[in-house]
């Protein structure tokens, strides 16, 4: 993914130029989406292939930084190329140089520092005989995976080298799989065996070490339920009797209640990051964290068993022998699936004349319109919740969410990245109308590459899912939603319009009933298709998990002081405390 810029386009650009059969280059309309959708193709192909974006000096260079910041959240893999001063320093300051009064070897791309794997500047050719394998190391170990940052010095990227043939030789390199130590995994048999009532976190780690189908077999071996993060979501078939749903702060009533009720929690390839354990809160039993990380094995204070997903879960499934949890632990949760399923259909039920539906209603019809092999992709807002609580991912690998990062605007340049990497599947794009605001020229970018692209657009009419927090703080409307905002005239915004002067075939759809079939025939067109609907910002689907969110211990207002009490007494839950 590239955008040109003084900083690149001579010496990076006459480069690629030569190469562009061998190495196709793509062309962003903002350097942050180019690199969102990079990472987007790596998640999708399991990070078993990597993308590279370049950029600029200056803006192009920085706007990468939150991209970096994802892509190092998330433990994903890209390599980010932005320009940089000249290292002789003799045009000094060059256009865009960040100058640094105290320090002259600092530029913009300093800012890459914290959110890469790997940070170096290329001010000499032949650094990159010891860089360039340290990069692909990075990308392929799996405990150290993420974004790798080589900012290329803009005279250097112009110099000559007579680089060895063997830089150049083919070499595949392979994923290390580790397996755990033999006393980690003692440890973890003794435990699993003693527990009657455990618990499967199935977590992003999962699916980037591609043990779904051991998953599986691990699961149904042992009848053991499985919950699943935003990342591990699609790991199991959504219908599969074993899984039990989402878990945590946009978890399901079911999951949630298992994650309770477990005696043992055995977390795969997850981070147990805030919104998987409701802050700490929601899991009272001793909790295995098999992770390939160290870092994140020690977290939750747990049990480690450090190694791969997929050799790991194998020799556990092989030392457990014919284990397998009660019978009564099975009946409770064919119960509380049961349950949930008349909570969820009392959520989703909505007439076909139903107009400002709420985002569920929305979701469960896109849902029912597209294939069974599509992938669902979203971010940040209100759709993160309803995705993960109701979207059916039937097939491994039909949801891709950015939730590590929390980053809106992801949504449409990650349709673009997912569309390259598997181009034989359906890619749905849902976004709400403040992420699509913030980020939506990457629409014309897959018009551009004949991509076929369906993307559905809920308008609420502000950032509803940070108003419902505000108000669930105590606090009163403001400034989110924007009937709220300080306005002279509420702007009428015709997304629909605005989708077809990037050149996709755009339509606004008045209900649910339209809405349907307007996504139908947007799943059978060859291009880029962007539907349109109203949604009511209000209604949301009911949380059964707690998110610590800090509450104003001084206000004049009797809400905040009422909420502020009430924050208090459910701290004291959160496990630590």
């Amino acid at each position: 993914m590239v955008y040109f810029g003084h900083g690149n386009v001579a010496g990076l650009g006459e480069a690629l130029y030569s190469v562009q059969e061998q190495l196709p280059t793509y062309r962003g309309h903002n350097e942050q989406s180019m690199a969102h959708a990079a990472i987007a193709f790596a998640k999708a192909r399991q990070r078993q292939q990597v993308m590279v974006a370049t950029s600029s000096i200056g803006p192009g260079a920085t706007n990468m930084v939150t991209a970096a910041a994802l892509a190092h959240v998330n433990r994903l893999p890209v390599l980010l190329l932005p320009g940089d001063v000249f290292a002789s320093q003799l045009p000094d300051p060059v256009l865009q140089q960040v100058e640094d009064f105290q320090d002259g070897t600092v530029s913009a791309s300093d800012c890459f520092r914290p959110v890469s794997r790997y940070y170096d500047r290329i001010s000499r050719p032949e650094q990159l005989l010891q860089v360039l394998p340290r990069a692909v190391q990075v990308f392929i170990d799996p405990a150290q995976c993420g974004p790798v940052t080589l900012s290329i010095c803009q005279d250097v990227q112009s110099q000559a080298f007579y680089y060895p043939v063997s830089l150049f030789e083919r070499r595949v390199w392979v994923q290390r799989r580790q397996a755990p130590d033999n006393r980690e995994i003692e440890q973890a048999v003794a435990s699993l065996k003693a527990s009657q009532r455990p618990l499967l976190v199935a977590g992003g780690g999962v699916r980037y070490s591609q043990s779904e189908q051991v998953l599986r077999q691990f699961a149904e071996q042992h009848a053991i339920p499985v919950v699943e993060t935003q990342a591990g979501k699609s790991s199991l078939p959504a219908d599969h009797a074993l899984n039990a749903g989402a878990i945590g702060v946009t978890g399901v009533t079911s999951a949630n209640s298992l994650a309770r009720e477990t005696d043992l929690v055995l977390a795969v390839g997850t981070r147990l990051q805030d919104f998987i354990t409701g802050s700490n809160s929601l899991f009272k039993s001793p909790v295995i964290q098999l992770n390939v990380q160290p870092f994140d094995a020690i977290k939750y204070r747990a049990q480690t068993c450090i190694g791969d997903a997929r050799t790991s879960l194998q020799i556990l499934s092989t030392q457990l022998g014919e284990y397998r949890s009660t019978k009564g632990w099975l009946q409770q949760l064919q119960t509380l699936k049961a349950k949930w399923t008349l909570e969820q259909q009392l959520l989703l039920d909505a007439d076909p004349d139903t107009v400002n539906p709420s985002d569920a209603q929305v979701v469960a019809v896109v849902n029912q319109y597209v294939s069974t092999n599509a992938v669902v992709i979203g971010a940040a807002g209100s759709l993160p919740a309803e995705l993960h609580k109701h979207w059916q991912a039937t097939t491994v690998g039909g949801y891709h969410m950015e939730y590590g990062y929390s980053c809106m605007g992801y949504e449409i340049a990650a349709g673009v990245g997912v569309k390259l990497a598997e181009p034989d599947r359906q890619v749905v794009v849902m976004v709400g109308d403040g992420s699509y605001l913030m980020m939506n020229s990457d629409i014309a970018t897959a018009v551009s590459l004949g991509l076929q692209l369906t993307i559905v657009v809920l308008d609420n009419r502000g950032f509803s899912c940070i108003n419902r927090l505000q108000m669930a703080t105590g606090g009163a409307n403001f400034n989110n939603l924007l009937s709220d905002t300080r306005h002279q005239q509420l702007a009428n915004i015709d997304f629909a319009g605005h989708a077809r002067a990037l050149g996709a075939h755009a339509e606004h759809v008045c209900n649910i009933g339209d809405l349907g079939t307007a996504v139908a025939a947007a799943c059978q067109r060859q291009n880029v298709s962007v539907v349109v609907i109203d949604t009511d910002p209000m209604p949301s689907s009911p949380g059964s998990c707690w998110w610590e969110v800090e509450v104003p211990e001084v206000s004049s207002r009797k809400q905040v002081q009422q909420q502020h009490e009430l924050y208090l007494a459910q701290r004291l839950a959160e496990r630590g405390y």
